[in-house]
């Protein structure tokens, strides 16, 4: 079995080809499987414990979405095999699924990115069927009428893999409090992945990536938002790796 403890939850210990076949066997398996990507700030609000703990107790994937809890994984004795973020499994995951024939459809972002995204990756990727795309206003998982359109949509488009880009853990809560009425086969909260594959925000440098150094490129895109978090909320993970050794 793939999955080991870590720290405050658990992670699928995988390589990105074996995280895509990972899915494609919760695709054929058709059971409302959805997939979490930890990084240090999923494990700081597990820490703080709520919702986001049930969310991960239930996930059908926990892949690890971070090179720092790389190097905590081999710090512990225990390596995780790599790191597999969102926004390098998407690109990815259309590659298969236009490759397999996999129906996919993109919720979430600002208006027009997630239908820009899609037009790119189809671009890119020959024959990937992106059957629906939606932007839904602020506060829609508390409107009633908001919450049917999306399932409709959803259900006439019969899509196998349902990207939501609602920031987490948003998103993470509306696919798990969700999946049973969406009735897709695999749902992945993907973040700011919708962002980039439009081009409405630019990706860190792989060399940066590489290094762990994707933070400190995100904070120079987005100051305002991301300082605080990883500036001040994220230093904590000193604390809890030592707790967890």
């Amino acid at each position: 079995m793939s999955r080991i403890k870590f720290m405050n939850t658990e992670i699928d210990n995988l390589t990105m080809n074996e995280a895509l076949d990972a899915i494609d066997d919760l695709i054929k398996q058709n059971k409302n499987a959805y997939v979490v990507t930890p990084n240090v700030d999923h494990i700081i609000q597990l820490e703080r414990g709520g919702e986001i703990v049930e969310v991960y107790k239930n996930a059908d994937l926990i892949l690890c979405d971070g090179k720092p809890l790389i190097w905590i994984s081999k710090l512990y004795g225990t390596p995780i095999k790599e790191k597999i973020s969102g926004s390098d499994l998407f690109p990815r995951l259309c590659e298969r699924a236009a490759k397999k024939g996999y129906r996919m459809f993109f919720l979430g972002a600002a208006e027009g990115i997630a239908a820009k995204a899609a037009i790119n990756l189809s671009n890119r990727y020959p024959g990937l069927q992106v059957v629906g795309t939606y932007s839904p206003p602020y506060g829609f998982e508390k409107n009633e009428d908001e919450m049917n359109k999306i399932i409709n949509m959803i259900h006439e488009t019969k899509p196998h893999i349902l990207i939501v880009g609602l920031g987490a853990p948003k998103q993470e809560k509306f696919i798990y409090h969700n999946r049973e009425r969406l009735g897709v086969p695999i749902s992945l909260g993907l973040g700011a992945s919708l962002d980039f594959e439009a081009g409405h925000i630019k990706r860190a440098p792989k060399w940066m990536a590489d290094h762990g150094l994707e933070w400190l490129f995100r904070i120079t895109q987005d100051p305002k938002r991301l300082a605080k978090r990883y500036l001040v909320d994220d230093r904590i993970i000193f604390k809890l790796v030592w707790k967890y050794k």
